[in-house]
């Protein structure tokens, strides 16, 4: 069994319920839904003019084998309404598998680590919460180390069901 972190996020719809939905098919067909973090709320990253995401990370528990465990990904998608379209469009659900255990993969379809994880703050904050002192193998860093450094400036507001929307220095 690997120890698996994803990011889920979404754009389109109603994102509560995307990730709601997302997080119960990621327990019943990949694995085991060990640790969620809170909601992020963040502008779309590398684009302008879409809707802000929605972002959560998950700890999972998982027999599957990587490339296994992103072709079931994938169909998680696109029967939550995923179509796969150009970089970084707007999207009901998006699943990234950020750490794969302590594994490194580089191949044409998978990257573990992810390889834009170091500079994303959407995926950092979230991670920050269930998984702080995990280290990036690449950089020798933790994801708090990471974050401290992380160079996105875009704001990151944290989902409080009491409170809406508070900014990550608000609580």
């Amino acid at each position: 069994m690997h120890k698996v972190v994803l990011l889920l996020g979404g754009n389109i719809g109603d994102r509560q319920a995307n990730l709601t939905q997302a997080r119960l098919e990621v327990d019943r067909q990949l694995g085991k839904v060990l640790q969620t973090s809170a909601l992020y709320e963040t502008a779309a990253w590398g684009v302008e003019d879409q809707p802000s995401f929605l972002n959560q990370a998950l700890v999972i528990l998982t027999a599957l084998p990587p490339e296994e465990l992103l072709q079931k990904i994938h169909k998680v998608e696109a029967k939550l309404g995923r179509k796969r379209q150009e970089r970084w469009h707007s999207r009901t659900i998006d699943i990234d598998i950020l750490f794969y255990g302590d594994l490194q993969i580089d191949t044409p379809t998978l990257t573990v680590p992810h390889s834009e994880l170091h500079n994303r703050k959407f995926a950092l904050y979230p991670l920050s919460e269930i998984a702080a002192d995990w280290m990036h193998p690449d950089f020798k860093m933790s994801v708090k180390q990471l974050l401290d450094i992380c160079p996105d400036k875009l704001p990151v507001k944290r989902f409080d069901k009491h409170h809406g929307l508070l900014t990550v220095d608000e609580f």
